[in-house]
């Protein structure tokens, strides 16, 4: 006599692993139970459309080992899309445009009064620097800022922006800079005594920076109050190491960089 299976479960049903197939549009699948065949439109939470070569659109539950794929028993999952992507930005939050070339310098410059300034501003806006053409270069402190602008000689084709530390009402700084009168020279400031406070306490691992007393090196104090070696270059590259982007920068200071930037590379 013939000898049959005793296990008449239909082979799609078996307990044999089947893969997981991802529900992608126009996956052409059978459905087990109703043999209905066709294209995937659309893929939901647990469910799958399916359209035939008629145009019917019948919904199927994504069940375990419920479709056929090209004969083959298989599992349906949900799609994984990819994770929007969001255009990479420079440190100063700027849109970054991969492999653009430095543009050639502009005849117009951004000043600022020290070595650290300068370090602070290439560390977030080099790149967009670079890509604007504009060269920023510092002054040793601004007692001489008047001869240094009639040094430059700014005009609507070579404007001058200068960034100035402690631009307060009453200070030094301030009585400085308004001498200048040129329309082509935009003098901004920060309210900070120092560049070093512009970097966000948080961003160098202390709670605020320290009062100094006055007639005291501010710079030396600091280090002194903070425990830090009294070696102000070494005190620096530590903050400037703990500045990453903009977010590290006091908006105060923001703000006025990116005032400059367009005071100079405006037509």
């Amino acid at each position: 006599m013939r000898s049959y299976d005793p296990d008449l479960t239909p082979p799609w049903k078996k307990s044999a692993p089947v893969p997981e197939v991802p529900a992608d549009p126009d996956l052409v699948v059978e459905e087990v139970t109703t043999g209905f065949c066709g294209a995937v439109i659309r893929c939901e939470a647990g469910t799958v459309t399916l359209e035939d070569r008629f145009g019917k659109h019948r919904v199927f539950p994504m069940e375990p080992r419920g479709f056929l794929l090209e004969g083959r028993a298989v599992t349906l999952v949900r799609p994984v899309r990819p994770a929007a992507t969001r255009p990479a930005r420079t440190a100063s939050g700027s849109i970054a445009v991969p492999g653009a070339r430095a543009r050639v310098a502009r005849a117009g410059r951004i000043y600022v009064e020290g070595r650290h300034d300068a370090e602070l501003v290439e560390r977030v806006w080099g790149d967009d620097l670079r890509i604007e053409g504009v060269v920023v270069e510092y002054l040793e402190g601004v007692d001489d800022l008047p001869a240094v602008v009639a040094d430059f000689a700014p005009g609507s084709d070579a404007r001058l922006g200068v960034l100035v530390d402690h631009l307060v009402t009453g200070s030094k700084e301030s009585r400085i800079a308004a001498q200048v009168t040129s329309p082509d020279v935009l003098i901004v400031g920060h309210p900070y005594i120092d560049v070093w406070q512009a970097v966000k306490p948080s961003s160098v691992g202390i709670p605020a920076w320290p009062s100094v007393p006055r007639g005291q090196d501010w710079k030396t104090g600091v280090c002194r109050a903070l425990g830090w070696p009294e070696n102000t270059g070494a005190a620096w590259q530590h903050i400037l190491s703990r500045v990453h982007s903009y977010k590290d920068l006091e908006p105060a200071l923001l703000g006025r960089v990116e005032e400059l930037i367009d005071f100079v590379t405006a037509p």
